[in-house]
Formats: C-alpha cells, structure tokens, sequence
C-alpha cells in the first residue's frame, strides 16, 4: 500500500482536484484506491454528491475509541463512488469537534495509522485530502503518509500559505524523528498572466528539488467534473488537466519510496 497526503494550510490550492484526479487515473489502470477526506468542510465528500451535514458513517466514527480502532470498523466506513476500484471514507461536519475532543484522549495523532492497518490488503494506493489548518486531522494525515504534495496555487498569497506549511512539516518531521518526502505541485497555473509565471518562477527557485517540475493547469473541466461528481478523467479523457495529472503521477510513481514497510496493527 502506498499512502499519499495532499495538504497546505492554505484552502483553494487544488487539494481536493489533485486527491480526485490522481486517484480516478489509478483506478482507471486497474489500482485500488481509497480516497480519505480528512477535511471538516468535506470538499471531497461533496464531489462524490455526498452531504458531510448527514452522514453517520464517516471518519468522524474512527476517533470515538479512544485512540483505538477496531477491526471491522473501518470497511464500515467506506463508500463506493461508483467507479471501479475506487472507493471513498468521508468527512462528516462533527470532525470540527475533534480538536476538543482529542486533548483527553491518548494516541488521536495515530487514528489513521491504526485504521489503515486494516486495510492493509485491501487497497494498492491511499490518497488523503486535508484540512487547511494544523490540529489533529492534519498530523493523522502526516503521521500515516509516506509521500506528502503540497498543491500550491501559482500566485503569491498562495505562496506565502506554502511557506506557513513547509514550517509546520519540518516541526511534525523533527517530533516524529523521521523524514518526510514531499513534493510542490503548483496549480491552477495560467501562462497568459505574468503573475502566473513569475510565482511559477519563484517556486522553482526556492524549492529546488522537491518540486515537480511541469505545472497543472486552468481548465474549467475540473469545475464540470465537479459539478457531475466524476473523476475527471473519466468525465472528460482529453483534457489538458487530465494530460498534466497523468504526468505527474508517472513522475510520482517513479520517485515516492518504494520499500513500504506495513504498519504494525496496535
């Protein structure tokens, strides 16, 4: 099982567009994807025309244990989207509560960890949208994750939001004593404006290395994929946003961790 994380503490980057259009082309080649909206807002689960103000089977359940998970609860929580091959766990509105809830409850920051140990064998990718601020959600998705990207917007305020992300990544790394590999994705990229290219210019300089080096673009059908609760690859095939995701999952697949070690079930 690969797992992925698409998070920035900035919203409206493109998080939720790259969770979806990653996971439809994975599921389209044939690969069991999960998709994990760890967002209150549920953005994600929105997409899939589900209503995060009344689901009662959500992640919002995994967090009720005690830091535990039980086995056979999280299958409970997962929805079909109708795609083969690619299936969904939801948010529900009452994640907003978590953060109260999680200071007298030992081990919340590995809630996503434990409930993807059992679901081990049963999906080949995990990609896991996240909420735009730092609490308990987003270290359960950073705690869980081998590879992070960092969808950034190419403009400046959406840069200055990636800076406030790259400081929180370096505090999780340095508790967790580990290394997280990341990689920016810069989105919604418009090359008849010069403000486009200049922050694409920016981003290439300041983080050299850990930066993929094409771009997604405007394309307005991501909006109507949305709007018809489809992946957009399979709404529209052709599309140019389509064409830069498949790139960037290739260039994904040829650089994320290859040795993934499963994670012990508690």
């Amino acid at each position: 099982m690969k797992i992925w994380a698409a998070a920035n503490q900035k919203g409206g980057v493109g998080k939720t567009t790259s969770v979806v259009s990653l996971g439809g082309i994975l599921a389209a080649g044939g690969q069991r994807v999960l998709m994990i909206d760890l967002d209150p807002h549920g953005s994600l689960t929105s997409y899939f025309q589900l209503n995060p103000d009344e689901l009662d089977r959500s992640v919002y359940q995994l967090f009720q244990h005690r830091g535990e998970v039980p086995q056979g609860l999280p299958a409970q929580m997962i929805y079909s989207t109708g795609v083969e091959h690619l299936d969904l766990m939801p948010a529900s509105t009452s994640l907003a509560m978590l953060e109260r809830q999680a200071i007298s409850q030992g081990g919340a920051g590995l809630v996503i960890s434990k409930t993807l140990a059992w679901l081990w064998d049963d999906y080949d990718f995990v990609l896991m949208d996240t909420p735009p601020i730092l609490g308990v959600l987003l270290i359960n998705a950073l705690a869980a994750c081998q590879s992070l990207l960092l969808p950034v917007q190419t403009e400046h305020l959406a840069i200055k939001g990636l800076e406030r992300m790259m400081r929180t990544l370096q505090m999780v790394m340095r508790s967790q004593k580990r290394r997280l590999p990341y990689w920016v994705v810069p989105t919604m990229f418009d090359r008849r404006t010069q403000a486009s290219v200049n922050s694409l210019r920016v981003l290439r300089q300041t983080y050299e290395g850990n930066i993929w080096p094409a771009a997604i673009p405007v394309d307005t059908r991501f909006r109507d994929a949305s709007k018809a609760g489809v992946a957009p690859n399979f709404y529209e095939p052709g599309a140019r946003g389509v064409a830069a995701y498949s790139s960037l999952l290739k260039y994904l697949l040829a650089h994320a961790p290859l040795e993934v070690v499963r994670e012990p079930i508690a």
